[in-house]
Formats: structure tokens, C-alpha cells, sequence
């Protein structure tokens, strides 16, 4: 049987965000998610339905033909999918796989680097937080910083932590989080760079 997803859509671009930020990167963004974040900047990825299916060969030559090293796979939700027939596909032609979620279902595939930001929303799998390479909270409110370090405890050592201000709301965040990271230097600062450059 074919194994096909759900696609709102793929793009070369950078990494904007994280570990990896400034870092080009192809991504394939998945239809799909019921985390339900009231700020959430592409909510038209929410539903699936109507949503054009792409099977695994056509999205690793869509890789292959872009030049990209490194894809992410993004969403939406992707891990409310069955990601290991696709991240096998793109190892095997030697191509980096990343994953953005929120940790909410259990995570399946090979993966080079896994980001969790884990959402108040629907909270992440305690499990699922172990195979975090990257820890990645969204600053909405001053509770966050709470939520954040409760999640510091669950991840592995070495894991990467970043506070990153809701994208509306950064200027007035942006000194509460300098002094935080400050005064927490375990954490850095995430910013959506690809938005300053106003690039997808």
C-alpha cells in the first residue's frame, strides 16, 4: 500500500526558529492538529480535510530537486502520523530529518534532531519530552516561564532550552525574557528570525 500524507505545503527556506536558526532547510508542513493554540500562526493547518495527499516518493523528490541537506517536518501536528516510512525514505538518500511538535502523541520515525515545544493546550507526553533534542517553550504570559522550567525536569541531559516570545507579542516581552535568560543561563532566546527577514 502507498503511504501518503496530508500536506499544506513544502518550501526551501531557513530554520527561523531554535538550535538551528539561520540554517537553510526544506520544509514539509503536514495538515492537521487538534492542540488548538489560541496563537498559532498557521491555522489554516489545523484541518486536514481537502488537504492534497502526497506520497513518500513524491515529497523525497521534491527534496532531492530542491538541494536540501536537512528537511523539516512540521505542521500542524505531524506526529498524529505514522513519520517512519518518510524519514527512513529521506536517511536512506542521505538527507538530515527534524521534527517540530508539541509532544502530544507518541513520536514515530528516525530522526537526526526532535524540537518539543510542549503546549498548555494539550500537554506533551512525559515520555515522548525523553527524545527531545531541543526544548522550545512559547512566552505568552508570565506563567510560561513557570511552565517552561516544570518541562526543564522531564528532558534529557544536554537538551537544548529555548524561550521564544509569541511572535505579536515580543516587544513587550523582549526585556522580561533578556533578564530571565540572564538570570537563568541554561535557557537562550529563540527569536522567528525568518519573520524579520520576512522570508517563508
Amino acid at each position: 500500500m502507498m503511504i501518503v500524507y496530508p500536506v499544506m505545503e513544502t518550501f526551501y527556506s531557513i530554520q527561523g526558529e531554535g538550535f538551528y536558526a539561520g540554517e537553510s532547510a526544506f520544509f514539509i508542513r503536514l495538515a492537521g492538529c487538534d492542540i488548538g493554540c489560541v496563537w498559532c500562526d498557521v491555522k489554516e493547518s489545523w484541518s486536514s480535510e481537502n488537504t492534497p495527499e502526497k506520497s513518500v516518493d513524491e515529497l523525497v523528490s521534491e527534496v532531492i530537486k530542491s538541494g536540501a541537506r536537512r528537511v523539516i517536518i512540521t505542521g500542524g501536528e505531524p506526529t498524529m502520523y505514522d513519520l517512519e516510512p518518510l524519514t527512513r525514505a529521506l536517511n536512506s538518500n542521505s538527507i538530515q530529518t527534524h521534527l517540530e511538535t508539541s509532544g502530544a502523541y507518541p513520536i514515530t520515525g528516525n530522526w537526526n534532531w526532535v524540537c518539543v515545544s510542549p503546549k498548555k493546550f494539550k500537554a506533551p507526553i512525559t515520555e515522548e519530552l525523553l527524545k527531545a533534542d531541543e526544548l522550545k517553550v512559547i512566552i505568552f504570559n508570565n506563567s510560561d516561564f513557570d511552565w517552561a522550567e516544570k518541562h526543564t525536569e522531564l528532558v534529557k541531559k544536554g537538551c537544548k532550552l529555548f524561550l521564544q516570545p509569541e511572535w505579536t507579542k515580543t516587544d513587550s516581552l523582549k526585556e522580561r525574557i533578556t533578564e530571565y535568560v540572564k538570570n537563568h543561563p541554561n535557557w537562550r532566546i529563540s527569536l522567528q528570525i525568518h519573520k524579520y527577514l520576512d522570508v517563508r
